[in-house]
């Protein structure tokens, strides 16, 4: 039997633990996120869907429960052992691309697989123009970022997400700063990508009508999953 790629168990979060100021903002999540799943993460402005993605991205540890990343338990995990899972396990595409503007698409693609090996092999542009073609732009494999559309800069952000070949991907609100066609065109790149390399997808969205054409919704109300 296939681990999930994701599963928290009773999962809470609070803040100024301790103190008169103690809130809670997370209480009791349970979630799954399956292999090759597409989901997305609704819920108003303040009810925790930020505190829950960086639970989930491994970047801050629950109050209580228990978090499986590929099978994983992570609560025991130390600080480098929490960011050598991430950088395998996860990948990132946010609503601001956080691109280097001083670099081409594919140096931007390289990053992780520099950050992680230390030093360019022969192998990392090789691999960072094949993600670059995946999402369509390899004529544009060596402009650099700053000189491309905003479309064009999340789809090299999507690519940088491939590199290491996460099991997941978080995008957060990745088509906020979009206009409607950029949006539905990374959508259904997102959507590809998913379908094509098996990769599961967790998106915050308030796009309801992206959302809609996820294959699950979740939604978080007063940190609660409704």
């Amino acid at each position: 039997m296939v681990d999930p790629v994701l599963q928290l168990n009773q999962v809470c979060k609070s803040y100024a633990v301790g103190t008169p100021a103690e809130t809670q903002v997370l209480f009791d999540i349970d979630l799954t996120i399956q292999p090759g799943e597409f989901a997305a993460l609704i819920g108003p402005s303040g009810s925790g869907k930020s505190t829950l993605l960086n639970i989930i991205g491994l970047l801050d540890r629950p109050a209580s429960g228990q978090l499986h990343m590929t099978g994983q338990e992570t609560s025991t995990l130390d600080d480098a052992q929490l960011t050598l899972l991430r950088g395998h396990a996860i990948g990132f595409v946010f609503q601001s691309h956080y691109l280097l503007s001083a670099f081409t698409a594919t140096e931007n693609v390289m990053m992780p697989m520099l950050l992680q090996n230390g030093r360019e092999d022969g192998n990392m542009r090789e691999r960072a123009q094949t993600l670059l073609a995946q999402v369509n732009l390899a004529q544009w494999q060596d402009s650099m970022v700053g000189n491309i559309s905003g479309g064009q800069q999340q789809r090299v952000a999507i690519a940088r997400a491939l590199a290491l070949s996460p099991s997941l991907i978080l995008a957060d609100e990745p088509t906020g700063n979009l206009d409607t066609k950029s949006a539905d065109s990374i959508f259904e790149l997102m959507r590809k990508v998913n379908k094509e390399n098996g990769t599961s997808f967790l998106m915050v969205t308030h796009n309801m009508a992206l959302a809609k054409r996820c294959d699950r919704i979740i939604e978080l109300v007063d940190g609660r999953v409704v």
